[in-house]
């Protein structure tokens, strides 16, 4: 008798992430890690001091199970106050370990073995496990760099992705791995074939203040029609740089929101107790930290693109995140993965393939991603140890 496998099928393409294989590759030859999107610096002390002193006040049992309320007020606030989005905090928030238990949840609670969620590729890796952990299928629309040097998408590919078994469709905007801020047109082209096809939206926006050259952010929420569909995922990690945290949080019609707890309320419970009235002090710091933190991000950006086309690559300059993309080609190959294996040894640099994060593996086997949010002095000291690339 052939022994049935351990691992379900569903989740059998998964195995360690591309972000462990790498970070412990990045270990193991002593190289610089411009792989695993993570701040190398601490988020605000303002911040952080409401978390020790949380901890130490004893705030460490469970909290409620839609979040404590100081955060979810918070988040209430914060919706209002950048993207003039109301929610109730009682009935249309809930607190989740992370945007990406978040997307988990969601995925849970909205589909069956047969739905099929559409997204856009290439795409961070969690969002394929969730979809196939659901049961159900995931199809895909390719976003590709333009003329301009930007990533777009064909609006006749969407709408051929969406079937009678389109359940939801999966937006990431700002836009991980490529940086992409999906404008104004575009998110309204996609609102539009939501409400023609009667679809969920579900979009994760932890990169929602991290948005360059005077670039703007738009949730696909604040369309006409779209609040009642659209569930709205974020994050304190990015924002605030406490990504170890795992605060995320979910805002959406009171409907929508019990679905996904009901979900989530049997994969962690609750999580960061003491974490979560810290976030709350940080959604509410002043508009200066968040025009600061952007223009920081933005000038890592420009050193770290600055650096990488000297040395000899193609880059696509994203409008926010925290990544930059590199084309491989003019160093006469067109396999990304096997050029970041041997890049450690080349170069002390790690950075990731994008070809893990597409399905249709030729749009992305020629680029590698780069991570900026760390400090000035690494990212000079990667850009030299990648010059001898040019040996």
């Amino acid at each position: 008798m052939t022994p049935r496998p351990l691992l379900t099928p569903r989740l059998a393409e998964f195995g360690e992430t591309i972000f462990a294989e790498m970070s412990a590759l990045a270990l193991r030859t002593e190289s610089i890690n411009l792989g695993q999107g993570f701040p190398d610096t601490d988020g605000p002390a303002e911040v952080s001091d409401v978390a020790i002193a949380a901890i130490s006040g004893g705030y460490n049992q469970y909290p409620p199970l839609i979040g404590v309320p100081e955060l979810r007020h918070a988040i209430v606030e914060h919706q209002r106050r950048f993207w003039g989005l109301d929610f109730n905090p009682d009935r249309e928030v809930l607190v989740t370990a992370g945007a990406t238990e978040a997307i988990a949840a969601a995925m849970l609670a909205f589909c069956d073995p047969g739905d099929e969620v559409v997204t856009f590729e290439p795409y961070y890796d969690s969002y394929a496990a969730s979809i196939a952990m659901s049961g159900a299928t995931r199809r895909v629309v390719t976003l590709r760099p333009g003329d301009d040097g930007l990533y777009h998408f064909e609006i006749d590919e969407l709408r051929a992705a969406i079937t009678p078994a389109t359940r939801l469709l999966l937006l990431n905007s700002p836009h991980n791995p490529t940086g992409k801020v999906f404008r104004r047109d575009e998110l309204q082209q996609i609102a539009d074939l939501c409400l023609e096809h009667d679809l969920i939206a579900v979009t994760d926006e932890v990169y929602e203040h991290l948005v360059f050259d005077g670039g703007e952010h738009i949730p696909l929420a604040s369309f006409p029609g779209m609040a009642d569909r659209t569930v709205q995922i974020s994050s304190g990690g990015k924002t605030f740089s406490f990504t170890g945290w795992k605060v995320g949080w979910v805002c959406a019609r009171p409907e929508l929101v019990t679905a996904i707890r009901t979900a989530k309320q049997f994969l962690t419970f609750v999580n960061a107790g003491p974490f979560q009235p810290a976030i709350a002090v940080g959604l509410r710091l002043g508009d200066d930290f968040f025009e600061g933190l952007s223009a920081e991000l933005q000038a890592k950006r420009d050193r770290l693109a600055c650096g990488l086309r000297d040395v000899g690559f193609d880059v696509y300059s994203p409008e926010g995140t925290y990544f930059v993309t590199a084309d491989v080609r003019s160093f006469d190959t067109d396999d990304g993965r096997a050029f970041c294996l041997a890049l450690p040894e080349r170069a002390g640099v790690v950075a990731v393939p994008s070809v893990v994060f597409y399905d249709n593996k030729h749009e992305g086997s020629h680029l590698i991603r780069f991570a900026f949010p760390k400090q000035d002095s690494l990212l000079d000291a990667a850009v030299e140890r990648l010059q001898r690339l040019k040996a």
